[in-house]
């Protein structure tokens, strides 16, 4: 049994997360800024008012899980805004690089003295942060906080690896979440699954990689 932490860990893939580890016997922290009824009953330890898009309350939201060894910890809360060229707010941009890029590595960096040699890292980000694949453009404060994540992902493999913790990026997939009205093209459930076989297979030697849910190596 290991402990793992799952931020956005209310719905969608956070709470698929949530229940496969749990189905497998493992102790489960699961962070939220609200609980759900499903999260609620699933009999995982329900951390919530944890916004990691407000970097002046995390730190105090996280002592909650002062003195747990983390072995696993699953960055996936994020949130989507569609801007265009002619029609963006500065305000929805700044929220997707708070949430998106910020919070996650805050949330890093505040437990990372309860991560141990061994431990994972995973950060759940999107291809949609690849400047190699962006060839429709649009989504400007979504794309440029994910590639703002793989950025502190890399980074963050760099710096966690000499104390044997390895970090993984990882995008799911389009998938039938409310993020996206449920019009993606894979589950929930299948999604998770997918980042599960990855994250298991991921090594200190792969540290820092970018992984499609399928297993590509996908650009940057």
């Amino acid at each position: 049994m290991f402990n793992v932490v799952i931020t956005g860990a209310n719905r969608g893939i956070g709470l698929e997360f949530v229940k496969h580890y749990l189905a497998h016997g493992h102790q489960v922290f699961a962070l939220c800024r609200n609980t759900s009824d499903d999260l609620s009953s699933s009999g995982a330890q329900v951390i919530d008012k944890v916004d990691v898009g407000n970097p002046e309350s995390l730190p105090l939201a996280l002592e909650r899980l002062k003195g747990v060894k983390i072995d696993l910890l699953i960055n996936n809360a994020g949130v989507l805004a569609n801007e265009s060229i002619n029609d963006y707010s500065p305000n929805t941009i700044e929220q997707q690089f708070l949430v998106n890029a910020m919070g996650p590595l805050l949330v890093t960096q505040l437990l990372k003295e309860q991560l141990v040699a061994g431990s994972k890292v995973a950060l759940i980000t999107s291809r949609m942060g690849s400047m190699t694949d962006n060839t429709s453009g649009g989504y400007y404060g979504y794309r440029m906080s994910k590639a703002a994540l793989n950025m502190a992902g890399v980074s963050l493999a760099h710096d966690l690896k000499p104390a044997d913790i390895t970090v993984g990026l990882f995008h799911p997939g389009y998938v039938q979440t409310e993020m996206v009205n449920y019009g993606g093209n894979v589950s929930a459930t299948d999604a998770s699954a997918s980042i599960i076989e990855r994250i298991e297979q991921l090594t200190l030697a792969d540290s820092g990689s970018f992984y499609h849910a399928n297993g590509d190596v996908l650009p940057w």
